[in-house]
């Protein structure tokens, strides 16, 4: 065992959060999904609301590369419809998010996941699927369940992806609203990390400041996939890799 930053870490514990720091770094650079894995592994080292905390400098550190490579791409139209609502969602989940143990929070999250997930395919699949919903109601909804569920444990990717999707944005316009939505939602969480919640501190921030060259290598592996990867298929990769984190909430101990 070592005792870093005031942490006391076993060896399995570095490497958890080493892998975490590359799936971060991937995650804001177009691996959607990446991050979602994350959130279970870092939550096996610290529990649920401590690895919200420990978690959301990292998601910071990685939202600034993300939108310094993607700003160009980013759909501002859209972003102004669901980042007002977005705020009332992060209070919503600030209050609740207090109230809810780490085995209620994991049936949650897989749940919406999951849900999200469905809907992907159906958006996909259907018969609809070329139809863009501009229902004021459906980014409203979205907004809000993106704010709570990234309050609450950093997992709106899946509800976000949901949206974006179903917007029809290629690969570069879906990653760069993307990167500019999560930076702006994740630097306005801070404040009540530091103040409500109390899970950021300066030992974590400095944790998490030990982890910045393991997120420029994860946003430099995710540039590359992404470039790899046709307009269709990334659109199914998005959705395999929530899936994914889906069945890693649900098994998680």
């Amino acid at each position: 065992m070592l005792t870093i930053f005031g942490f006391t870490l076993s060896y399995a514990d570095l490497i958890f959060i080493a892998i975490v720091g590359v799936l971060v770094g991937m995650s804001k650079t177009g691996v959607h999904g990446a991050g979602m894995l994350s959130v279970p592994m870092l939550a096996a080292v610290f529990g649920g609301q401590l690895s919200s905390g420990i978690m959301l400098p990292m998601l910071c550190l990685a939202d600034v590369i993300g939108v310094w490579y993607y700003h160009r791409h980013a759909e501002w139209g859209h972003l102004k419809k669901l980042l007002p609502w977005a705020l009332v969602g992060t209070i919503f989940g600030t209050v609740i998010g207090e109230k809810i143990d780490d085995q209620v929070f994991k049936v949650i999250m897989a749940t919406i996941i999951l849900v999200s997930v469905g809907i992907m395919i159906w958006l996909e699949r259907g018969r609809h699927k070329d139809e863009v919903p501009h229902a004021k109601w459906f980014g409203a909804l979205t907004g809000i369940a993106g704010g709570f569920t990234s309050m609450v444990g950093n997992l709106a990717g899946s509800v976000m992806a949901v949206y974006f999707l179903s917007m029809r944005f290629p690969k570069n316009s879906f990653i760069g609203t993307t990167a500019w939505f999560f930076m702006i939602i994740n630097w306005m969480k801070v404040p009540f990390h530091i103040w409500r919640w109390e899970t950021i501190n300066l030992n974590t921030f400095l944790l998490d400041l030990s982890t910045l060259p393991l997120i420029f290598l994860g946003a430099y592996l995710g540039i590359i996939i992404v470039k790899s990867l046709p307009e269709k298929a990334y659109r199914w990769f998005i959705i395999g890799m929530t899936l994914l984190a889906a069945v890693m909430m649900f098994v998680r101990k």
